[in-house]
């Protein structure tokens, strides 16, 4: 069994290693080590994150995925949370979370097996509640955001978000050199999102 800590910040001004430390406490309270990390700056409301599915691929069955909050993890629709769920499952990847006390469980194997199949049908129930609670709240905080801004445009006072221009020079120049995208994204620490905005533009520019 590995434990394979996933840390996840939504944009790039989030950092997502924030919680490394909480979890590196976690498994030393328990004599365990995390294998291996995999860190990523992706809406937790998309599906499609490749360090997710870097850490599913690379995972054997009874392997645990190690985050703080389960809201890390998913913040998808019901339809993407359930096609998560069967990718979990049919890797028999165990999921543990810091906000999730009956998970903790799970992080070992010293329990029988009737206990173990009680705390996992416990724990799958909770994931479930707490899945949807983290996909209400971001649902709620979009809407707040986009009456919020309606109102500022309304108002005359809305300019969005500034450009990190000094990021985007950097992101340009690397492109500019031929490096690679996973290279660019560990100097800066931008999503791919982000880059790929970056090259279009560049490449607009240069047609």
């Amino acid at each position: 069994m590995f434990v394979r800590g996933y840390l996840r910040a939504s944009t790039d001004e989030q950092d997502a290693n924030r919680a490394r430390d909480q979890l590196k406490a976690f498994v030393a309270e328990r004599g365990l080590t995390i294998a291996a990390w995999y860190v990523e700056n992706e809406s937790g409301a998309k599906l499609a994150r490749p360090e997710l599915f870097r850490l599913l691929n690379d995972s054997q069955p009874g392997d645990v995925l190690l985050i703080e909050q389960v809201d890390r993890l998913s913040r998808l629709k019901a339809a993407d949370w359930e096609k998560l769920k069967a990718e979990l499952a049919s890797r028999r990847v165990r999921v543990v979370a810091l906000d999730l006390p009956t998970s903790w469980m799970m992080a070992t194997n010293n329990t029988d097996e009737f206990t173990g199949r009680m705390f996992e049908a416990i724990n799958g129930m909770l994931l479930d509640m707490l899945a949807a609670v983290a996909r209400k709240d971001y649902d709620d905080r979009r809407r707040r955001q986009a009456d919020g801004q309606a109102k500022a445009k309304a108002e005359g006072r809305y300019k969005g978000r500034p450009e990190d221009t000094e990021r985007n020079a950097k992101i340009a120049a690397m492109l500019a050199a031929k490096q690679s995208w996973n290279t660019i994204q560990s100097f800066t620490g931008c999503s791919r999102a982000t880059i790929l905005k970056i090259a279009r533009r560049e490449s607009a520019a240069a047609s």
